[in-house]
């Protein structure tokens, strides 16, 4: 008996063991289809292109780093940087600049490119039939009639009476309701290799109806794990922050008067970090599924970004970055969270951009100059471009120059 039972246990030990592997394995897959992060490291290349036009805006590079996005005079431009083409444009719709495309951004972990695009509504109008106010309740009135009840029925007497109900008619009329002005559309431009003649694909993926007419997108941050996008919508002196989710949901997350000075997506549970300001009160808040936490009541803080587990964020005062402190990443987000300090010094913080690199250096720079903090150190690094840019990994540097009616583009890593 003893021995049987031995032999139940080891068997059990042994299941359990290969369903333990098999699930880590699966779940390991998973999670590269969801977020799949290079595992030699981010791509950096060192190349020069010259790219026709002189007037570019908002300029990304790719992650594979052989396609640029940009756009010129209202039209978003995709050029191939290895073989010098263009290949994809995409115009605002025919007599009217004010729409196009809003805004873009590459996905971190493929050339692929996320982009809204706005267009007239030919139909804001439309036209349907209400009741007249007050609606006046239908009136039941007796009616005597001699007519039988069965004509056929030699037995039915004709003195039998029905009663009529006369119902008044009841009045309506054609009132216009008013729609959305403006059809606000998503859309994903996956890129092939760059070695590839094949054309991109250019695919529709949801209109966004709650979408404000004229609406600018200030920021615009991607959470690729949980197929969240979070933007924030001025107009006019209003502004919304927005979260989209792929699956077809819509939701607005600001407070009435609550405006947005910075913010940066979770990559692992998908919560939004803003620097949030509502009246005089300025705070870093974070909101999660349907949870609106304090995360810090300091003044001065602002979000830098989110990586690997850590939440970024900043202390500036009069201008000047002064401290860098962190806190865990968590799913379930607490008020008031404790801080390790990352990084204390002095950084001019007007005018610059920051991001968190894949390898989790933060760098905060500006046209002149990159300050990197790795592991607590800084180094700055010159920028002798017209034109810089760094790409959202923190690996690359894009420089341009201008030459004529072209540019010159010149890829090279951030640190050699």
């Amino acid at each position: 008996m003893k021995k049987k039972l031995r032999t139940i246990f080891a068997w059990v030990l042994v299941s359990l063991f290969l369903q333990f592997g098999a699930y880590s394995f699966l779940e390991n897959k998973v999670a590269k289809v969801l977020g799949p992060v290079a595992e030699e490291g981010p791509i950096t290349k060192q190349l020069e292109a010259t790219i026709p036009g002189t007037d570019f805006e908002n300029v990304q590079v790719s992650y594979a780093k052989d396609y640029l996005a940009y756009t010129e005079n209202g039209t978003l431009k995709i050029f191939n940087l290895k073989k010098e083409k263009m290949v994809f444009e995409k115009k605002a719709t025919a007599n009217d600049n004010t729409m196009g495309v809003l805004n873009y951004q590459w996905l971190p972990d493929r050339d692929t490119l996320v982009y809204f695009y706005a267009k007239k509504n030919p139909n804001p109008v439309t036209y349907v039939t209400v009741p007249v106010d007050p609606v006046v309740p239908p009136v039941t009135t007796p009616s005597k009639s001699t007519v039988p009840l069965n004509p056929e029925d030699p037995n039915q007497k004709t003195d039998k009476q029905v009663e009529e109900v006369v119902k008044p008619k009841v009045q309506t009329k054609t009132v216009p309701k008013y729609g959305n002005p403006q059809i606000t559309e998503l859309y994903t431009l996956e890129l092939p290799n760059s070695d590839e003649d094949t054309a991109p694909d250019d695919r529709f993926n949801q209109t966004i109806n709650e979408f404000p007419a004229g609406g600018k997108i200030e920021e615009f941050v991607v959470s690729t794990s949980t197929n969240l996008i979070y933007l924030t919508i001025k107009n006019g002196s209003t502004e919304r922050l927005m979260e989209i989710d792929v699956m077809k949901n819509v939701r607005t997350l600001n407070k009435t008067g609550e405006t947005i000075d910075s913010m940066a997506a979770s990559d692992r549970y998908g919560t939004l970090f803003i620097t949030s300001k509502v009246g005089g009160t300025k705070q870093v808040i974070s909101l999660g599924v349907g949870n609106r936490h304090t995360i810090s009541k300091n003044a001065n803080d602002r979000v830098i970004g989110v990586l690997d587990g850590k939440v970024y964020i900043g202390e500036v005062q009069n201008n000047v970055l002064v401290k860098i402190k962190s806190t865990e990443d968590r799913s379930e987000i607490k008020d008031n969270p404790s801080f390790q300090t990352e990084w204390e010094g002095s950084i001019p913080f007007n005018n610059v951009s920051t991001l968190i690199g894949s390898e989790g250096q933060i760098v905060i720079y500006s046209q002149q100059t990159a300050n990197v903090i790795t592991a607590g150190q800084l180094e700055e690094i010159p920028l002798l471009g017209e034109e810089n840019y760094i790409s959202d990994d923190g690996a690359e540097l894009i420089q341009m120059k201008k030459s004529g009616t072209s540019t010159i583009v010149e890829l090279k890593p951030l640190k050699d």
